[in-house]
């Protein structure tokens, strides 16, 4: 008889995990074991962010760099998706996760330009709570930075108070790099806010960690920095500015002021007389990752992406 219930046992942990769902789905938002509520979210953000599908926006680029503009595309990715709260991955079994599975929006950012007869590649992924009630901050972004000189990663993880910084770089100034950074507002995040907040971000003076890509191409120490964020509101699309204070970097962000809150186009201006500016071309919902054979290659064409 022991033996028999402990066959059984093995089988249902079989069967639980033979129906784990596709790992790229995101999952309906639930209650979690304390019986507290999640998220307090509308009918409307639930039925479009957890439909099963990603929200893919192409724009063309035009990239201040060596004191030149350069032509370029980027490609912004939102998808809700479970995420562990200690490990700070993706989880493959979230219906097995319990308080450990925190649902994010995660937004990752494709930026690739040309400079002369070498190209540049750089990604940047931010994953932030969607109760940002219950968890305030977000729980980690990294980047790279491909270009035939070498490549750059770096990573920010929340820890306690603090982010845990690495980064990784061929430029000997800057090696091999871990230390921790106090917790402030991303740069990174500005995006994902928007899109959680209904389209608001927080007016005025606040501590701001400038953005990873910044960090790198200006060769900054990544740091909390004093930055304030204005509003500006014209018909149907809303413009926040944000000026750093002691670092002559100003970024502005357009918004569609109505759901889903759709970034329209933004700049950045590091005060060197050129300005980077993305303006958005299209925009598609679409569950990309099952479109991966020859013949959805066409999606990109749908998308208005170069070949």
């Amino acid at each position: 008889m022991k033996q028999f219930l402990k066959n059984l046992c093995i089988l249902a942990i079989f069967s639980l995990l033979a129906c784990k769902s596709d790992t790229h789905k995101p999952i309906a938002l639930t209650a979690p074991a304390s019986g507290k509520v999640a998220v307090a979210t509308s009918k409307e953000f639930n039925d479009y962010w957890y439909s099963g599908k990603a929200e893919l926006n192409s724009y063309t680029l035009k990239q201040s760099r060596y004191g030149e503009i350069r032509e370029g595309e980027v490609v912004l990715v939102f998808v809700t998706e479970p995420f562990s709260l200690s490990k700070q991955v993706k989880l493959d079994n979230e219906q097995v996760a319990g308080e450990d599975n925190v649902p994010v929006m995660k937004l990752n950012q494709i930026r690739k330009f040309v400079t002369g007869i070498y190209d540049y590649s750089i990604m940047s992924s931010t994953f932030t709570p969607v109760d940002t009630a219950t968890y305030p901050n977000t729980l980690k972004i990294n980047s790279s930075i491909q270009e035939w000189c070498g490549h750059t990663f770096t990573q920010l993880n929340l820890q306690g108070d603090n982010y845990q910084f690495q980064e990784f770089s061929y430029f000997e100034s800057e090696g091999d790099t871990e230390r921790s950074i106090p917790i402030a507002l991303l740069e990174e995040e500005l995006m994902t806010r928007i899109r959680l907040q209904k389209g608001e971000l927080q007016i005025g003076e606040i501590d701001l960690i400038f953005s990873t890509l910044y960090s790198r191409l200006a060769h900054q120490e990544l740091k909390v920095a004093k930055a304030n964020i204005s509003k500006n509101q014209a018909d149907d699309i809303v413009t926040y500015s944000i000026a750093y204070l002691n670092y002559d970097r100003t970024v502005t962000i357009d918004v569609q002021n109505e759901f889903p809150y759709s970034i329209l186009s933004w700049t950045e201006d590091n005060g060197d007389g050129l300005i980077t500016e993305a303006t958005l071309k299209k925009s598609i919902n679409e569950p990309y990752w099952n479109q991966k054979s020859l013949a959805d290659e066409e999606m990109r064409t749908k998308l208005g992406l170069q070949k």
